[in-house]
């Protein structure tokens, strides 16, 4: 029975109402048992008071089991809302470390904007991306080469595994009653985050194995192998763009239902950090006041993307 729906509720009230009927229509019987002592009519007595005791009876059994379901429901929704906030609470301390953890990682995705951003905002070649990082070739491609490099050196893929608050809502109620389209872009995000970095670890080594055992402005003076490590660039540049994006929105929508406390769970999407964008940095301005209005521990949540700061 779903006593929080309030069936519960009418059951009782039906059972104490049916049963405070049948003490009232005990004691109208009762008047009809003295009127025919009265009047001295025996059969008649007998039969009443039979009807009487059945009246009784069945109504004080009836009061007493709708006392006794009421105490029962009572007490199991009080144990289970003393449970549920017990475990929203857990849910909460866990959502705060993830945000707490996943922030350093996601500053060190300041590398990636140096790159990524440099002569203006990415867009990829596919949607007519015509920036430096896209456009160069020859001697600064070899630069730009090397430049990639060096940030697979200073971030770690791995650490990018932090993220994943989907962990700590699939075990609880949480799961349940967030919005689902929240659970659902929760969800995306985190898969299109280790399948970004999957194919940065493949995309790095594509990119060693274009370059090969030269130096790499060596390379890059053959018209061929620059044509391959071009193509080694650009699929960094998309994975990493990628990671940024998704990562980036991961953690701001945390906070963002971190920062509405244990109603979190019952918050509608906000359309500015959920809508996709078709650059990050359109994506940056959009959600820019909506995260800058939400606060996690001492700061909003926008700063702790560290969009544009290197680590």
């Amino acid at each position: 029975m779903d006593f929080s729906t309030g069936h519960g509720y009418l059951l009782i009230g039906g059972l104490v109402l049916v049963g405070a009927g049948l003490l009232i229509l005990s004691l109208i019987v009762n008047l009809r048992v003295a009127h025919s002592v009265r009047h001295d009519v025996r059969h008649r007595e007998k039969l009443l008071e039979y009807y009487r005791n059945i009246f009784s009876q069945l109504g004080v059994i009836l009061i007493g089991i709708g006392v006794s379901l009421f105490i029962f429901f009572f007490q199991q929704n009080y144990q289970d809302q003393r449970k549920r906030e017990t475990e929203l609470q857990q849910v909460l301390a866990k959502l705060a470390a993830r945000i707490a953890r996943g922030t350093p990682v996601i500053q060190s995705l300041g590398e990636f904007d140096e790159l990524l951003d440099e002569g203006g905002p990415y867009l990829s070649p596919e949607l007519g991306g015509k920036n430096t990082a896209v456009s160069i070739h020859g001697a600064e491609l070899g630069k730009q080469a090397a430049k990639i490099l060096l940030v697979e050196r200073d971030i770690d893929l791995g650490d990018f595994e932090v993220l994943n608050l989907s962990r700590d809502f699939e075990s609880s109620f949480v799961v349940n009653e967030l919005d689902p389209r929240l659970w659902f872009d929760i969800v995306r995000d985190e898969s299109e985050i280790k399948y970004a970095t999957t194919q940065l670890a493949l995309d790095y080594k594509d990119l060693r194995d274009a370059i090969g055992g030269d130096p790499v402005e060596v390379a890059v003076a053959n018209p061929d192998r620059e044509r391959k490590i071009k193509q080694e660039v650009l699929d960094i540049f998309y994975d990493a763009d990628l990671l940024r994006q998704r990562a980036r929105r991961h953690l701001g929508r945390a906070c963002w239902l971190f920062s509405h406390g244990r109603g979190f769970v019952s918050v509608a999407p906000a359309d500015a950090i959920e809508a996709d964008a078709r650059s990050h940095q359109e994506w940056i301005d959009r959600s820019k006041p909506v995260l800058a209005q939400s606060r996690s521990g001492s700061g909003d949540c926008f700063k702790l993307l560290q969009h544009g700061k290197a680590s």
